[in-house]
């Protein structure tokens, strides 16, 4: 297991470590797959074009050779055999070539996404510091694990390709009775078969790359628990800071609910424990509505806001608790509670009905 600072990386990278990899060009991405795709884009490319290519190949031999014999060798004549051999080769070349630029794009592209990382090809000094360039070439595994790919690649396809080189070989001996068409045709038949069979070698070796790459990226990327917590402190805030931030949405939201305790209609408390005022609007609401509601300390407070308000206090031990513990403030109170507190207010809607006509008589 990986170490950073003494500690072992034992957490998944999370989704910002990922992205901030990937923008400096951390993926897990494999070369061989790239390789592959190129590879058999061309062989594609050679096998859908072979007569167009033995065809070209068959009319600019005839030229030179029967060009020989009647023109007299001199700097005109190479230059003129030198331009034609640059175009033939463009000819033949370049739709080969810029199929495989397209499927070498794609096939990055197919691993990870189309991503421009300009941190990735931005120069680095601390690239050129020549202790850190030695113990990254001798004193790292990587290079080895590289080098060691390497060998078993090139094994791999080295053995394969004798075996099939061999009897191409041992065939070939029967081309001096051919025509210049038919080893043409012989020549480029053989080479995309030898070309397609080593291709299905390479298909193996990509992609047991492509997992190692991607297990290998999985590995590199994983984080201390340290930098789990630091990350979740950069990404949600200070525990300390989030904790007075909460202090104060408490603080403003408690000030809130004592200035709506002067417009309550009723005060439920325990008498000493909790206190809950309600509020209830007949043409806005369906039922009592909390407007404030507090424990201990609050509720004493509640009942002196409402004592100097004239807000009417009625003392249910049950009812109390109940609202307490299941209605917030700004909720209509519950079913279950709806008859009990309809009573209560009932009677004081009552009373102060009476008081109103008493001081207009």
């Amino acid at each position: 297991m990986a170490e950073t600072n003494g500690q072992e990386k034992t957490e998944q990278a999370t989704s910002k470590k990922l992205f901030e990899g990937r923008e400096k060009g951390q993926v897990g991405k494999s070369q061989e797959i790239n390789s592959l795709a190129v590879f058999t884009t061309g062989l594609l490319a050679l096998f859908y074009t072979r007569e167009y290519i033995g065809e070209k190949l068959f009319t600019m031999s005839t030229y030179i050779f029967s060009s020989l014999d009647t023109l007299e060798v001199s700097v005109s004549i190479l230059s003129m055999f030198a331009m034609k051999g640059i175009l033939f080769f463009i000819s033949i070349v370049f739709p080969v070539l810029l199929a495989i630029l397209i499927i070498g794009i794609a096939a990055g592209y197919g691993q990870v996404g189309f991503k421009i990382t300009p941190k990735a090809i931005m120069p680095k000094l601390n690239k050129l510091n020549p202790a850190k360039g030695f113990k990254n070439s001798f004193l790292s595994s990587r290079p080895l694990v590289e080098l060691l790919k390497s060998v078993v690649k090139l094994l791999a396809i080295g053995v394969f390709s004798y075996f099939l080189l061999e009897d191409m070989v041992i065939n070939s001996i029967g081309l001096v009775n051919f025509t210049i068409t038919e080893i043409v045709n012989y020549m480029l038949d053989n080479s995309i078969e030898f070309l397609w069979k080593v291709s299905l070698v390479y298909v193996v070796i990509a992609f047991a790359d492509f997992i190692y790459q991607k297990k290998k990226h999985k590995k590199d990327q994983m984080m201390t628990k340290q930098e789990v917590k630091e990350e979740n402190k950069q990404t949600e805030g200070d525990p300390q800071i989030k904790g007075q931030i909460k202090a104060k949405q408490y603080e403003m939201a408690r000030n809130r609910m004592m200035q709506d305790v002067p417009e309550a209609d009723v005060v439920i408390t325990n008498p000493t424990h909790f206190a809950v005022a309600l509020k209830y609007d007949m043409g806005n609401t369906s039922a009592p509505k909390v407007v404030a509601k507090g424990m201990d300390h609050m509720a004493q407070k509640i009942k002196a806001i409402a004592t100097e308000n004239g807000v009417p206090l009625h003392e249910d031990v049950q009812l109390a608790r109940a609202l307490y513990k299941t209605t917030e403030v700004g909720q209509e109170i519950p079913d279950d509670l709806f008859k009990a507190v309809a009573q209560i207010l009932a009677y004081i809607f009552k009373l102060k009905n009476e008081k109103k006509r008493n001081s207009i008589l």
